[in-house]
Protein backbone atom coordinates (compact mmCIF):
# COMPACT_ATOMS: atom_id res chain seq x y z
CA UNK A 1 0.00 0.00 0.00
CA UNK A 2 1.48 3.40 -0.96
CA UNK A 3 2.48 5.59 1.96
CA UNK A 4 3.39 9.17 2.79
CA UNK A 5 7.01 8.08 3.12
CA UNK A 6 6.89 6.67 -0.42
CA UNK A 7 5.73 10.02 -1.81
CA UNK A 8 8.47 11.88 0.07
CA UNK A 9 11.09 9.40 -1.15
CA UNK A 10 9.86 9.88 -4.73
CA UNK A 11 10.19 13.65 -4.31
CA UNK A 12 13.73 13.23 -2.97
CA UNK A 13 14.62 11.13 -5.98
CA UNK A 14 13.41 13.87 -8.32
CA UNK A 15 16.25 15.95 -6.92
CA UNK A 16 18.87 13.23 -6.52
CA UNK A 17 18.35 11.88 -10.04
CA UNK A 18 18.84 15.31 -11.63
CA UNK A 19 15.21 15.54 -12.80
CA UNK A 20 14.62 18.77 -10.91
CA UNK A 21 17.79 20.38 -12.24
CA UNK A 22 16.95 19.36 -15.80
CA UNK A 23 13.44 20.79 -15.51
CA UNK A 24 14.77 23.99 -13.96
CA UNK A 25 17.34 24.34 -16.74
CA UNK A 26 14.58 24.21 -19.34
CA UNK A 27 12.57 26.92 -17.56
CA UNK A 28 15.51 29.24 -16.94
CA UNK A 29 16.49 29.01 -20.62
CA UNK A 30 13.20 30.73 -21.50
CA UNK A 31 14.31 34.37 -21.23
CA UNK A 32 11.15 35.77 -19.68
CA UNK A 33 12.29 39.26 -18.61
CA UNK A 34 9.08 41.22 -18.13
CA UNK A 35 10.99 44.49 -17.66
CA UNK A 36 12.32 44.20 -21.22
CA UNK A 37 10.32 46.09 -23.86
CA UNK A 38 8.75 44.02 -26.63
CA UNK A 39 9.37 40.73 -24.80
CA UNK A 40 5.72 39.60 -24.86
CA UNK A 41 6.36 36.55 -27.10
CA UNK A 42 8.92 35.18 -24.61
CA UNK A 43 6.44 35.60 -21.76
CA UNK A 44 3.85 33.56 -23.64
CA UNK A 45 6.44 30.89 -24.52
CA UNK A 46 7.18 30.36 -20.84
CA UNK A 47 3.57 29.44 -20.23
CA UNK A 48 2.95 27.48 -23.43
CA UNK A 49 6.28 25.62 -23.67
CA UNK A 50 7.53 25.62 -20.09
CA UNK A 51 4.57 25.13 -17.75
CA UNK A 52 1.54 23.97 -19.74
CA UNK A 53 3.01 20.61 -20.91
CA UNK A 54 4.10 19.68 -17.38
CA UNK A 55 0.74 20.49 -15.79
CA UNK A 56 -1.15 18.87 -18.66
CA UNK A 57 0.80 15.64 -18.03
CA UNK A 58 -0.48 15.79 -14.43
CA UNK A 59 -4.10 15.89 -15.55
CA UNK A 60 -4.70 19.64 -15.46
CA UNK A 61 -6.92 21.42 -17.95
CA UNK A 62 -4.98 24.41 -19.26
CA UNK A 63 -5.92 27.75 -20.73
CA UNK A 64 -3.85 30.84 -21.46
CA UNK A 65 -5.70 34.04 -20.59
CA UNK A 66 -4.94 37.42 -22.07
CA UNK A 67 -4.15 40.15 -19.59
CA UNK A 68 -7.00 42.67 -19.19
CA UNK A 69 -4.30 45.31 -18.72
CA UNK A 70 -2.31 45.88 -21.93
CA UNK A 71 0.74 46.71 -19.79
CA UNK A 72 0.92 43.14 -18.47
CA UNK A 73 1.75 39.69 -19.80
CA UNK A 74 -0.50 36.65 -20.16
CA UNK A 75 -1.72 34.26 -17.46
CA UNK A 76 -1.93 30.49 -17.27
CA UNK A 77 -4.96 29.04 -15.47
CA UNK A 78 -4.91 25.30 -14.81
CA UNK A 79 -7.49 23.11 -13.08
CA UNK A 80 -7.47 19.51 -11.92
CA UNK A 81 -10.88 18.56 -10.53
CA UNK A 82 -10.90 15.16 -8.87
CA UNK A 83 -14.31 15.16 -7.15
CA UNK A 84 -16.99 17.38 -5.69
CA UNK A 85 -16.77 17.67 -1.94
CA UNK A 86 -12.97 17.62 -1.83
CA UNK A 87 -11.03 20.68 -0.68
CA UNK A 88 -9.76 22.94 -3.43
CA UNK A 89 -6.27 24.42 -3.22
CA UNK A 90 -5.17 27.40 -5.32
CA UNK A 91 -1.50 27.67 -6.21
CA UNK A 92 0.43 30.59 -7.68
CA UNK A 93 3.75 31.40 -9.26
CA UNK A 94 5.25 33.95 -11.59
CA UNK A 95 7.36 33.00 -14.55
CA UNK A 96 8.67 36.46 -15.36
CA UNK A 97 12.05 37.68 -14.16
CA UNK A 98 13.97 40.91 -13.82
CA UNK A 99 16.71 41.71 -16.33
CA UNK A 100 19.28 38.95 -16.75
CA UNK A 101 22.21 41.39 -16.29
CA UNK A 102 24.46 39.35 -18.57
CA UNK A 103 28.16 40.10 -18.18
CA UNK A 104 27.88 40.89 -14.47
CA UNK A 105 27.68 37.33 -13.13
CA UNK A 106 30.65 35.71 -11.39
CA UNK A 107 32.86 33.28 -13.29
CA UNK A 108 31.33 34.38 -16.60
CA UNK A 109 28.07 32.56 -15.88
CA UNK A 110 25.23 32.83 -18.38
CA UNK A 111 22.16 34.08 -16.46
CA UNK A 112 19.89 31.94 -18.64
CA UNK A 113 21.72 28.66 -18.12
CA UNK A 114 21.57 26.80 -14.82
CA UNK A 115 25.09 26.37 -13.45
CA UNK A 116 25.76 24.16 -10.47
CA UNK A 117 28.67 25.14 -8.22
CA UNK A 118 28.88 23.24 -4.96
CA UNK A 119 25.58 23.61 -3.12
CA UNK A 120 24.30 26.38 -5.39
CA UNK A 121 22.17 26.31 -8.55
CA UNK A 122 22.79 29.61 -10.36
CA UNK A 123 20.52 31.19 -12.95
CA UNK A 124 18.05 34.02 -13.44
CA UNK A 125 14.69 32.98 -12.02
CA UNK A 126 16.01 30.01 -10.07
CA UNK A 127 14.91 31.57 -6.78
CA UNK A 128 12.46 34.18 -8.07
CA UNK A 129 10.25 32.39 -8.93
CA UNK A 130 10.69 29.58 -11.45
CA UNK A 131 12.45 27.18 -9.09
CA UNK A 132 9.93 27.75 -6.32
CA UNK A 133 6.77 26.95 -8.27
CA UNK A 134 8.60 24.08 -10.01
CA UNK A 135 9.22 22.50 -6.59
CA UNK A 136 5.50 22.60 -5.81
CA UNK A 137 4.55 21.15 -9.19
CA UNK A 138 7.07 18.32 -8.92
CA UNK A 139 5.85 17.55 -5.40
CA UNK A 140 2.39 17.03 -6.90
CA UNK A 141 3.97 14.79 -9.50
CA UNK A 142 5.47 12.71 -6.70
CA UNK A 143 2.13 12.27 -4.92
CA UNK A 144 0.36 11.34 -8.16
CA UNK A 145 3.08 8.83 -9.04
CA UNK A 146 2.68 7.09 -5.68
CA UNK A 147 -1.02 7.42 -4.84
CA UNK A 148 -2.49 7.90 -8.29
CA UNK A 149 -4.50 10.91 -7.15
CA UNK A 150 -3.96 14.09 -5.19
CA UNK A 151 -7.00 13.63 -2.99
CA UNK A 152 -7.95 17.28 -3.47
CA UNK A 153 -8.86 19.63 -6.31
CA UNK A 154 -6.04 21.86 -7.48
CA UNK A 155 -5.89 25.11 -9.42
CA UNK A 156 -2.85 27.03 -10.65
CA UNK A 157 -2.37 30.64 -11.70
CA UNK A 158 0.98 31.55 -13.24
CA UNK A 159 1.41 35.24 -14.08
CA UNK A 160 4.06 36.92 -16.21
CA UNK A 161 4.07 40.48 -14.83
CA UNK A 162 4.94 40.20 -11.14
CA UNK A 163 8.28 41.95 -11.58
CA UNK A 164 6.52 44.96 -13.10
CA UNK A 165 3.80 45.22 -10.44
CA UNK A 166 1.40 42.36 -11.35
CA UNK A 167 -0.48 44.47 -13.86
CA UNK A 168 -3.95 43.05 -14.51
CA UNK A 169 -3.86 40.39 -11.78
CA UNK A 170 -6.62 41.91 -9.68
CA UNK A 171 -8.82 42.49 -12.73
CA UNK A 172 -8.25 38.90 -13.87
CA UNK A 173 -9.28 37.63 -10.44
CA UNK A 174 -12.42 39.77 -10.49
CA UNK A 175 -13.36 38.30 -13.88
CA UNK A 176 -12.36 34.73 -12.93
CA UNK A 177 -13.65 34.74 -9.35
CA UNK A 178 -15.81 31.64 -9.86
CA UNK A 179 -13.19 29.73 -11.83
CA UNK A 180 -10.58 30.41 -9.12
CA UNK A 181 -12.80 29.67 -6.12
CA UNK A 182 -10.86 27.66 -3.55
CA UNK A 183 -10.49 26.98 0.16
CA UNK A 184 -6.95 28.28 0.57
CA UNK A 185 -3.96 29.61 -1.34
CA UNK A 186 -0.74 27.70 -0.71
CA UNK A 187 2.14 29.10 -2.74
CA UNK A 188 5.88 29.73 -2.62
CA UNK A 189 7.84 32.93 -3.10
CA UNK A 190 10.25 35.03 -1.10
CA UNK A 191 12.96 33.78 1.26
CA UNK A 192 13.25 31.76 4.43
CA UNK A 193 14.71 33.69 7.35
CA UNK A 194 17.48 31.11 7.72
CA UNK A 195 18.36 28.53 5.05
CA UNK A 196 18.35 25.58 7.46
CA UNK A 197 14.87 26.26 8.91
CA UNK A 198 11.54 26.02 7.04
CA UNK A 199 9.48 29.20 7.07
CA UNK A 200 5.82 30.08 6.63
CA UNK A 201 4.50 33.60 6.13
CA UNK A 202 0.87 34.69 5.93
CA UNK A 203 0.95 38.07 4.21
CA UNK A 204 3.31 40.79 3.03
CA UNK A 205 4.29 44.36 3.63
CA UNK A 206 3.03 46.78 1.03
CA UNK A 207 5.28 48.87 -1.18
CA UNK A 208 4.85 52.29 -2.76
CA UNK A 209 7.49 53.90 -4.99
CA UNK A 210 7.46 57.61 -5.77
CA UNK A 211 9.71 60.45 -6.96
CA UNK A 212 10.67 63.52 -4.99
CA UNK A 213 11.74 66.26 -7.40
CA UNK A 214 13.03 69.82 -7.08
CA UNK A 215 12.93 71.51 -10.50
CA UNK A 216 13.94 75.18 -10.23
CA UNK A 217 15.08 76.25 -13.68
CA UNK A 218 16.14 75.12 -17.13
CA UNK A 219 19.78 74.15 -17.47
CA UNK A 220 22.81 74.53 -15.20
CA UNK A 221 24.73 77.72 -14.45
CA UNK A 222 28.39 78.38 -13.62
CA UNK A 223 28.98 77.93 -9.89
CA UNK A 224 31.51 80.78 -9.79
CA UNK A 225 29.31 83.33 -11.49
CA UNK A 226 26.08 82.22 -9.82
CA UNK A 227 27.12 80.49 -6.59
CA UNK A 228 25.37 82.16 -3.65
CA UNK A 229 22.77 83.66 -5.99
CA UNK A 230 20.92 80.59 -7.25
CA UNK A 231 19.20 78.09 -4.99
CA UNK A 232 20.71 74.62 -5.28
CA UNK A 233 18.00 72.01 -5.97
CA UNK A 234 20.21 69.23 -4.65
CA UNK A 235 20.57 70.95 -1.29
CA UNK A 236 16.83 71.57 -1.06
CA UNK A 237 16.16 67.95 -1.99
CA UNK A 238 18.67 66.68 0.57
CA UNK A 239 17.04 68.67 3.37
CA UNK A 240 13.56 67.59 2.26
CA UNK A 241 14.65 63.94 2.33
CA UNK A 242 16.30 64.42 5.71
CA UNK A 243 13.02 65.69 7.14
CA UNK A 244 11.27 62.39 6.38
CA UNK A 245 13.31 60.48 8.95
CA UNK A 246 15.77 61.35 11.69
CA UNK A 247 19.47 60.51 11.52
CA UNK A 248 18.86 56.84 12.39
CA UNK A 249 16.03 56.37 9.89
CA UNK A 250 13.09 56.71 12.29
CA UNK A 251 10.06 57.89 10.32
CA UNK A 252 8.99 61.46 11.09
CA UNK A 253 5.78 61.59 8.99
CA UNK A 254 3.08 60.93 11.62
CA UNK A 255 0.69 59.14 9.26
CA UNK A 256 3.48 56.75 8.23
CA UNK A 257 3.99 55.46 11.78
CA UNK A 258 1.92 52.26 12.10
CA UNK A 259 -0.41 51.33 14.93
CA UNK A 260 -0.74 47.64 14.02
CA UNK A 261 2.28 46.31 15.91
CA UNK A 262 0.11 44.78 18.60
CA UNK A 263 1.38 42.67 21.46
CA UNK A 264 0.33 39.37 19.83
CA UNK A 265 2.22 40.30 16.65
CA UNK A 266 5.25 41.35 18.71
CA UNK A 267 5.24 38.02 20.53
CA UNK A 268 5.17 36.17 17.22
CA UNK A 269 8.09 38.00 15.60
CA UNK A 270 10.18 39.65 18.33
CA UNK A 271 12.87 36.99 18.63
CA UNK A 272 13.01 35.66 15.08
CA UNK A 273 16.63 35.32 13.88
CA UNK A 274 17.50 37.95 11.30
CA UNK A 275 21.26 37.51 10.82
CA UNK A 276 23.11 34.58 9.33
CA UNK A 277 26.26 33.68 7.43
CA UNK A 278 24.85 35.12 4.19
CA UNK A 279 24.03 38.77 3.63
CA UNK A 280 25.21 41.99 5.25
CA UNK A 281 25.46 42.57 8.99
CA UNK A 282 22.41 44.30 10.46
CA UNK A 283 22.96 47.88 11.64
CA UNK A 284 21.74 47.81 15.28
CA UNK A 285 21.37 51.61 15.48
CA UNK A 286 19.25 51.99 12.36
CA UNK A 287 15.45 52.08 12.27
CA UNK A 288 12.85 52.50 14.98
CA UNK A 289 14.48 52.61 18.41
CA UNK A 290 13.16 50.11 20.93
CA UNK A 291 12.17 47.49 18.35
CA UNK A 292 13.96 44.24 17.66
CA UNK A 293 15.39 43.63 14.19
CA UNK A 294 12.46 41.36 13.32
CA UNK A 295 9.93 43.92 14.53
CA UNK A 296 11.56 46.61 12.39
CA UNK A 297 11.37 44.38 9.29
CA UNK A 298 8.00 42.65 9.72
CA UNK A 299 6.04 44.92 12.04
CA UNK A 300 7.02 48.47 11.10
CA UNK A 301 7.27 50.79 8.12
CA UNK A 302 10.58 51.65 6.46
CA UNK A 303 11.54 54.48 4.12
CA UNK A 304 14.36 54.17 1.58
CA UNK A 305 15.96 56.35 -1.07
CA UNK A 306 16.50 53.98 -3.99
CA UNK A 307 18.34 56.43 -6.26
CA UNK A 308 19.03 60.14 -6.54
CA UNK A 309 20.59 62.46 -9.09
CA UNK A 310 21.60 66.05 -9.65
CA UNK A 311 23.82 67.30 -12.43
CA UNK A 312 25.82 64.61 -14.26
CA UNK A 313 27.31 62.27 -11.61
CA UNK A 314 29.55 60.48 -14.11
CA UNK A 315 31.07 63.76 -15.34
CA UNK A 316 30.57 66.57 -12.82
CA UNK A 317 31.20 70.16 -13.89
CA UNK A 318 31.44 73.46 -12.01
CA UNK A 319 27.79 74.34 -12.37
CA UNK A 320 24.69 74.58 -10.21
CA UNK A 321 22.12 72.15 -11.57
CA UNK A 322 18.60 73.29 -12.26
CA UNK A 323 16.97 70.07 -11.13
CA UNK A 324 17.44 67.24 -8.65
CA UNK A 325 15.33 64.17 -7.99
CA UNK A 326 15.21 61.03 -5.88
CA UNK A 327 13.33 57.77 -6.36
CA UNK A 328 11.96 56.75 -2.98
CA UNK A 329 10.02 53.88 -1.45
CA UNK A 330 7.87 53.23 1.58
CA UNK A 331 7.49 49.63 2.75
CA UNK A 332 4.41 49.57 4.94
CA UNK A 333 2.45 47.19 7.14
CA UNK A 334 -1.27 46.61 7.61
CA UNK A 335 -3.02 49.65 9.03
CA UNK A 336 -1.16 52.25 6.97
CA UNK A 337 -3.78 54.06 4.83
CA UNK A 338 -2.41 53.59 1.31
CA UNK A 339 -4.49 56.38 -0.18
CA UNK A 340 -3.00 58.88 2.29
CA UNK A 341 0.69 57.95 2.01
CA UNK A 342 1.61 60.56 -0.60
CA UNK A 343 -0.86 63.26 0.56
CA UNK A 344 0.57 62.90 4.07
CA UNK A 345 4.08 63.40 2.72
CA UNK A 346 3.00 66.51 0.80
CA UNK A 347 1.48 67.97 3.98
CA UNK A 348 4.65 67.12 5.90
CA UNK A 349 6.93 68.84 3.36
CA UNK A 350 4.72 71.92 3.03
CA UNK A 351 4.65 72.37 6.80
CA UNK A 352 8.46 72.37 6.87
CA UNK A 353 8.92 74.84 4.04
CA UNK A 354 9.77 72.34 1.30
CA UNK A 355 6.96 73.23 -1.07
CA UNK A 356 9.48 73.21 -3.93
CA UNK A 357 9.92 69.45 -3.46
CA UNK A 358 7.20 67.88 -5.58
CA UNK A 359 5.92 64.39 -4.78
CA UNK A 360 5.26 62.50 -8.03
CA UNK A 361 3.57 59.13 -8.35
CA UNK A 362 5.39 56.35 -10.20
CA UNK A 363 3.60 54.39 -12.93
CA UNK A 364 3.80 51.12 -10.98
CA UNK A 365 0.77 50.80 -8.71
CA UNK A 366 1.40 50.18 -5.02
CA UNK A 367 1.19 46.68 -3.59
CA UNK A 368 -1.13 46.52 -0.59
CA UNK A 369 -0.15 45.20 2.83
CA UNK A 370 -1.76 42.01 4.15
CA UNK A 371 -1.55 39.96 7.32
CA UNK A 372 -3.36 36.72 8.20
CA UNK A 373 -4.30 35.28 11.63
CA UNK A 374 -1.70 32.92 13.06
CA UNK A 375 -4.30 30.51 14.46
CA UNK A 376 -6.23 29.74 11.25
CA UNK A 377 -6.96 25.98 10.88
CA UNK A 378 -5.11 25.81 7.54
CA UNK A 379 -2.07 27.47 9.12
CA UNK A 380 -2.01 24.91 11.95
CA UNK A 381 -2.41 22.12 9.40
CA UNK A 382 0.46 23.27 7.20
CA UNK A 383 2.77 23.78 10.18
CA UNK A 384 1.97 20.32 11.51
CA UNK A 385 2.70 18.71 8.16
CA UNK A 386 6.05 20.51 7.82
CA UNK A 387 7.09 19.46 11.32
CA UNK A 388 6.17 15.84 10.58
CA UNK A 389 8.29 15.82 7.40
CA UNK A 390 11.32 17.78 8.56
CA UNK A 391 11.33 17.42 12.33
CA UNK A 392 11.85 21.21 12.52
CA UNK A 393 9.60 23.92 13.93
CA UNK A 394 9.18 26.48 11.12
CA UNK A 395 9.65 30.20 11.56
CA UNK A 396 6.17 31.76 11.28
CA UNK A 397 5.68 35.35 10.10
CA UNK A 398 2.35 37.23 10.12
CA UNK A 399 3.72 38.94 7.00
CA UNK A 400 6.83 38.99 4.86
CA UNK A 401 9.06 42.07 4.88
CA UNK A 402 8.86 42.29 1.08
CA UNK A 403 5.85 42.86 -1.15
CA UNK A 404 3.68 40.34 -3.01
CA UNK A 405 0.30 40.64 -4.76
CA UNK A 406 -1.23 38.87 -1.76
CA UNK A 407 -4.18 41.27 -1.51
CA UNK A 408 -5.50 39.87 -4.80
CA UNK A 409 -5.97 36.54 -3.01
CA UNK A 410 -7.12 37.81 0.38
CA UNK A 411 -9.33 40.69 -0.72
CA UNK A 412 -10.48 39.84 -4.24
CA UNK A 413 -10.83 36.05 -3.84
CA UNK A 414 -11.40 36.04 -0.08
CA UNK A 415 -8.86 33.30 0.65
CA UNK A 416 -6.59 32.55 3.59
CA UNK A 417 -3.04 32.64 2.24
CA UNK A 418 -0.07 30.53 3.29
CA UNK A 419 3.34 31.01 1.70
CA UNK A 420 6.08 28.39 2.08
CA UNK A 421 9.31 29.82 0.62
CA UNK A 422 12.01 27.59 -0.87
CA UNK A 423 14.71 30.23 -1.10
CA UNK A 424 16.71 32.25 1.42
CA UNK A 425 17.70 35.87 1.93
CA UNK A 426 21.20 35.43 0.50
CA UNK A 427 19.93 34.13 -2.86
CA UNK A 428 20.85 37.33 -4.80
CA UNK A 429 17.41 37.64 -6.38
CA UNK A 430 17.17 40.67 -8.68
CA UNK A 431 20.98 40.75 -8.80
CA UNK A 432 23.77 38.89 -10.59
CA UNK A 433 24.46 35.39 -9.21
CA UNK A 434 20.85 34.58 -8.29
CA UNK A 435 20.74 31.00 -7.00
CA UNK A 436 18.97 28.27 -5.08
CA UNK A 437 20.54 26.13 -2.37
CA UNK A 438 20.50 22.40 -3.11
CA UNK A 439 19.63 21.42 0.48
CA UNK A 440 16.71 23.84 0.59
CA UNK A 441 15.39 22.57 -2.75
CA UNK A 442 15.57 18.93 -1.67
CA UNK A 443 13.88 19.68 1.65
CA UNK A 444 11.28 21.77 -0.17
CA UNK A 445 10.41 18.89 -2.48
CA UNK A 446 10.06 16.56 0.50
CA UNK A 447 7.94 18.81 2.67
CA UNK A 448 5.61 19.86 -0.18
CA UNK A 449 5.10 16.22 -1.18
CA UNK A 450 4.29 15.50 2.47
CA UNK A 451 1.90 18.46 2.58
CA UNK A 452 0.08 17.49 -0.63
CA UNK A 453 -0.18 13.94 0.69
CA UNK A 454 -1.64 15.15 3.98
CA UNK A 455 -4.21 17.40 2.33
CA UNK A 456 -5.39 14.44 0.26
CA UNK A 457 -5.52 12.16 3.30
CA UNK A 458 -7.20 14.30 5.95
CA UNK A 459 -7.56 18.05 5.32
CA UNK A 460 -8.49 20.47 8.11
CA UNK A 461 -12.16 20.76 8.95
CA UNK A 462 -12.37 24.53 9.11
Amino acid sequence: MPTRADAIAHASDLFDSGAFENALTALVALESESQKPDNAPALTRYLEDGIAPRLHALGFEIRIADNPDPAGGPFLIATRHEADGLPTLLHYGHGDTVHGQAGRWSAGRDPFAVTRAGARLYGRGTADNKGQHLINILAMEAVLAVRGRLGFNAKWVIEMSEETGSAGLERLFEAEREALAADVLIASDGPRLQPETPCVFLGARGALNFRLEVDLRAGAHHSGNWGGLLADPAMILAHALASITDARGQIAVPEWRPTSLTEDVRRAIRDLPMEGPEGPAIDPDWGEEGLSAAERCFGWNSFAVLAMESGVPAAPVNAIAGRAFAVCQLRFVVGTPVEDILPALRRHLEARGFGQAKVLEEEMAPMAATRQPLDHPWVRFVLGSIVETTGKAPHVLPNLGGALPNACFTDTLGLPTIWVPHSYRGCCQHAPDEHLLADVVREGLEMMAGLWWDVGAAPPAG
